[in-house]
């Protein structure tokens, strides 16, 4: 999945372009309203991210734009903004969701899932039985993965688990959570079962210099993706 963001503070660009990406997300940063829009016009985004205040061209000229050429790539619009009608003025240029600056990440990364979710634009096709996840791609109808051209072949619980892991990709998943999703009514053995199988999904998605994508959270459980955010 593709978004661009568009903010002239680099201080919080950055980092944000970054998490975005540990996230899983293809980003791409423009620090002015001008550059923006022309990456806006041009590129084949799934979510744009926009400051309301640019130098050059403001979010909400951006935005506008984009909707009367009939374009319907949702927007987040970030910004200090905080009023009724400043809400109403950004929710009628089109805009798709509203943060006040400043925010948490927690919430910025809630509501660009969320708004994924609502445009259809997700990490994963169900109708097409496959999942993505940075640079692994997994076939759980025919328990197969694949990454950097490589073919992994899954039993039916490392299938079931891994389908789990990127189905919830940042999310923080408890051993209870697991438990709960791979044997649901049936008799739910040990946790010692999940840290066996965790590590035999781990050598085969995990090898070499890949990047680590199944991360321990100490005394809590595991998060899936790129890069841990703890």
């Amino acid at each position: 999945m593709r978004i661009l963001l568009v903010d002239d503070e680099i201080e919080l660009t950055d980092p944000l372009s970054r998490l975005l990406t540990r996230e899983g997300y293809t980003v791409d940063t423009a620090y002015d309203g001008t550059g923006g829009s022309e990456l806006a016009q041009t590129g084949s985004y799934d979510l744009l991210i926009l400051d309301w205040m640019l130098p050059g061209k403001t979010g909400l000229e951006i935005c506008q734009e984009l909707r009367r050429q009939g374009k319907t790539t949702p927007v987040l619009f970030l910004t200090a903004k905080d009023t009724l009608d400043d809400r109403v003025e950004g929710l009628d240029a089109g805009a798709d969701d509203y943060l006040v600056k400043p925010f948490e990440l927690r919430e910025l990364l809630a509501r660009v899932r969320a708004l994924l979710r609502r445009s259809g634009s997700q990490s994963y096709e169900i109708t097409t039985g496959r999942l993505t996840v940075g640079d692994l791609e997994l076939d759980y109808e025919n328990q197969i993965a694949y990454r950097q051209g490589r073919i992994i072949e899954l039993s039916q619980k490392e299938s079931q688990l891994l389908q789990y892991f990127m189905e919830h990709a940042g999310q923080l998943l408890t051993h209870s959570q697991i438990l709960q999703s791979l044997w649901q009514d049936s008799e739910q053995p040990s946790s010692n079962v999940i840290a066996a199988l965790i590590r035999l999904l781990r050598r085969k998605i995990e090898v070499g210099r890949e990047t680590t994508l199944i991360h321990t959270v100490y005394g809590k459980g595991y998060r899936f993706g790129p890069a841990s955010v703890d």
